[in-house]
This record gives structure tokens, sequence and C-alpha cells, in this order.
């Protein structure tokens, strides 16, 4: 059976940007204030998953606790772990990795982060999750509060991308996309 998903991205962090991963960092303001114009006059949903770092799962608890909504925390929409790139950004990345880091760009499956997440692995933990929340909740409209790299994942699923095409995906804070989960798993995107 067909589930709806929308696909939240959580705002902007107090440490900024760069590559976060598995850091976990709080919200700005100006990021709570993303996530709260986002879903400003958006829904209905019928329950909340999100990721349990808390700069997804604060704001996905403020947001059930407002529309009196079950909340579930995912672990497996949590970010791709960045390995010893955690926390660093692309700038420093091409100061004293720009190899490595040019090799990622190109080819994400192929060249993972060092010490980092492969991204085979990272894809199979998400499209679990969306599996497991296919089966518990199917005909229902999901929020799923999480972060670039799963909502890039998604997406270019979704748009038939080849896999080497992943991370030309663009996804900003606080930015909410549709999509479907038909009941033989294949994504499509609307509008």
């Amino acid at each position: 059976m067909t589930v709806h998903l929308e696909l939240l991205r959580h705002g902007e962090t107090e440490r900024g940007g760069g590559l976060r991963g598995r850091i976990d960092d709080a919200l700005t303001d100006a990021g709570w204030a993303q996530l709260r114009g986002a879903v400003q006059g958006a829904g209905p949903w019928d329950r909340l998953i999100s990721s349990p770092l808390q700069r997804c799962a604060r704001f996905a608890e403020e947001l059930a606790a407002q529309r009196d909504l079950p909340l579930s925390l995912e672990p497996d929409l949590q970010e791709l772990h960045f390995g010893a790139w955690e926390g660093r950004s692309a700038a420093e990345l091409m100061a004293t990795d720009a190899e490595a880091l040019g090799r990622f760009w190109t080819d994400p499956y192929a060249c993972p982060p060092p010490g980092g997440e492969a991204m085979a692995d990272f894809e199979a933990r998400v499209l679990g999750a969306l599996r497991r929340l296919q089966q518990r909740h199917a005909g229902e409209r999901l929020l799923l509060v999480s972060h670039g790299g799963v909502m890039r994942l998604l997406l270019a699923r979704a748009r038939g991308l080849a896999p080497a095409d992943l991370l030309q995906v663009e996804v900003a804070h606080g930015q909410r996309v549709r999509l479907q989960l038909d009941a033989h798993g294949r994504l499509r995107e609307l509008a």
C-alpha cells in the first residue's frame, strides 16, 4: 500500500555548515524559524518520524505536541557518518584533503570519506527504514524530519538519477519535499 511522505530537512545549526554527520548540535534561532516557517500551513499528517539527533528531534517534538500527533524516533534516518571529515567544511577539506574530497564528490559510492560510512551501507540503512515505515504505516501521511544526505538519497532515487549524481541534488535547511512510496517500494516526487 502507498505511503505519502513529506521530508523536512533540519534548520541551521549552532556549529554552522560543513559536514555535520553524527555531530549532535542544536538548532540556532534562525534554524528554528526555518522549520516553523516550512510547516506553516502544511500537512495534515498522521504521524511524525524523526532522526534522533537533536537538530531534528527537538523540532519534531515541538510540532508533535502542537498538532497532537504521534512521534517516533528512527535511528536509521540519521545523516551519513563522515568519519574523519565530521564537523569539517568543504573549504577546510579542500586545503587538507582535496583529492579525496574530489573523489567523494565525483563518486560517493566508490570513494567514501576516510573512516566514514560507505554510501551503499547508508543507502541500505535509509531504505530499510522506509520499508519498515511502509509496513507499519501503509496508507498514512508521514512527515519525516531528517538530514540533507537522507533527502538527497531519496530524491535522487525518486528522480531516477545515477548513483554518482546523488551529491548534485540540492537540499536547503528547512526545505520540505513530498514523495510517494508505492507498494513496490518505488519513490515518486510530487509537486
